[in-house]
């Protein structure tokens, strides 16, 4: 699966409704809300986690992963050492990360393109991106775009 920085994974685009997440992926194994009404999809065969934004008129908005068939610009990235995909990133430009360390695990997040890169052990093991915000403080939707 191909992640799109700054637009989604796969054919997910930020900005989709629920019923064109269906149409493409079926129904999910999951579908609940969290604390802030938010609603999420948890897709078991696909790895992914879905949060369609309610102050958004639920569109998505992030996307949490952990298929090893992830791939970022062409280079898979789940299960791969933290230091070989900061150096393939590199090439791409994308070098500035915050870093935040809790217990065992570590987020490198990219601002830029609003993405976070989570370690266990120094090995990548979930990615996460979320819909971009723009200059005027709006979300950057994808979807419906030409």
């Amino acid at each position: 699966m191909k992640i799109n920085p700054k637009n989604g994974i796969d054919k997910l685009l930020f900005g989709m409704k629920q019923k064109d997440v269906t149409a493409i992926y079926g129904k999910p194994n999951r579908n609940y809300k969290d604390e802030d009404d938010n609603v999420i999809f948890a897709y078991n065969k696909l790895k992914m986690r879905l949060t369609f934004y309610k102050d958004e008129e639920f569109k998505l908005g992030y996307i949490v992963a952990s298929s090893s068939d992830l791939e970022l610009f062409g280079n898979k990235i789940i299960g791969k050492q933290i230091s070989e995909v900061k150096k393939e990133l590199a090439a791409k430009v994308i070098t500035k990360f915050t870093q935040e360390d809790f217990d065992t695990f570590e987020n490198y997040f990219n601002e830029d393109n609003w993405f976070i890169l989570q370690t266990e052990f120094d090995e990548v093991v979930k990615f996460e991106i979320g819909a971009i915000i723009n200059a005027k403080d709006e979300f950057d939707w994808k979807f419906g775009k030409k």
